[in-house]
């Protein structure tokens, strides 16, 4: 068992008062060692309360290691994520199929007991989505879906083709974990900040008043909208929670690119530009670039049946092209 560094733990109010009672069993046993040097007739008395204490210590500093260990995993994979969907190439049949994957992946958390809502959606005339940002709360939410970050492609023909051709497709989704720890601050300086008025649905409120936000971050471009709130104070501080968990991935990106000949065998989280998978309608099948596994019931994936891909995902098992489940 490693070292327990108690003062740490003390400032820490979920392990403070075990901390506390492990360092107070910890005096119990210093004040017996040194009963025991000073009378050594005291020796049996003395040997069974130091066992007794000992046994208190250990299952103590059990309980700290497995909270330790518990916050770790909460910081690794913790348990809400910003989902977003972006249409890519291929006009209105790549934003119906940017719409399609933020369904599948609500079905999924439906199956799941997951929550989520959404922060921001840009729809354009026939219902796609051109960008959309999502909020998923649950138990290993990012766990399951973390390799889901990349260039989807889907292959089929649409219901306005009238030669029968399949067309390709492309839209591109983004899994931003939300941790509690960020090691970086984001200068006030460097941010836009502009407010509108939020649209669709949602009462005189939201329609009369400048409470949706776009947030801009000079220094990297990067762009963040959030409208889901009913005030723009609210708004304001979900949209920084969005663009602190994009500068994360931003920052783990180009930590993981110093590494990548380290990585080729490893499956990536991080680049938003790999095209990672094909749902091919005519054929029934959707295939997986990274793991080279197929799957058929196209209609059942897209209803949100995705657990045999993340299950695949998650052992990394690398299977052959053309393979079939």
């Amino acid at each position: 068992m490693h070292e327990l560094n108690i003062d740490e733990l003390k400032k820490n109010h979920k392990t403070a008062y075990l901390a506390g009672e492990y360092e107070r069993v910890s005096a119990e046993e210093k004040t017996i060692h040194d009963m025991l040097l000073a009378d050594p007739e005291m020796a049996q008395v003395a040997e069974e309360e130091l066992e007794v204490l000992k046994e208190q210590r250990e299952a103590i500093a059990r309980q700290l290691t497995e909270m330790m260990k518990a916050d770790k995993d909460a910081e690794e994979f913790p348990n809400e994520i910003v989902l977003e969907v972006r249409a890519g190439a291929g006009g209105d049949e790549a934003s119906l199929f940017a719409w399609q994957l933020a369904e599948m992946y609500k079905r999924f958390a439906d199956k799941q007991g997951w929550s989520y809502k959404t922060n921001y959606e840009s729809e354009n005339d026939i219902g796609g989505y051109k960008d959309a940002s999502f909020e998923f709360r649950g138990k290993d939410v990012y766990k399951l879906l973390r390799y889901e970050t990349g260039v989807h492609r889907v292959q089929r023909i649409p219901a306005t083709e009238k030669n029968g051709r399949v067309h390709t497709s492309t839209a591109s989704v983004a899994i931003l974990p939300i941790r509690k720890k960020v090691n970086f601050e984001i200068n006030p300086a460097d941010l836009d900040m502009e407010y509108s008025r939020s649209g669709g649905a949602g009462g005189q409120n939201v329609n009369k008043v400048e409470t949706a936000v776009r947030l801009i971050h000079r220094p990297t471009g990067i762009d963040v909208r959030c409208t889901s709130e009913r005030s723009q104070l609210a708004n304001r501080e979900k949209a920084m929670m969005i663009l602190t968990a994009k500068l994360q991935q931003l920052k783990e990106e180009e930590e993981a690119k110093k590494y990548s000949a380290d990585r080729k065998s490893q499956i990536g989280t991080a680049d938003r530009s790999e095209k990672i998978r094909t749902y091919n309608f005519p054929q029934d099948r959707v295939t997986d670039h990274r793991i080279r596994q197929s799957w058929s019931n196209l209609p059942g994936i897209m209803a949100g049946g995705i657990e045999k891909m993340i299950e695949a995902l998650q052992t990394g098992v690398v299977g052959s092209a053309g393979d079939e489940e």
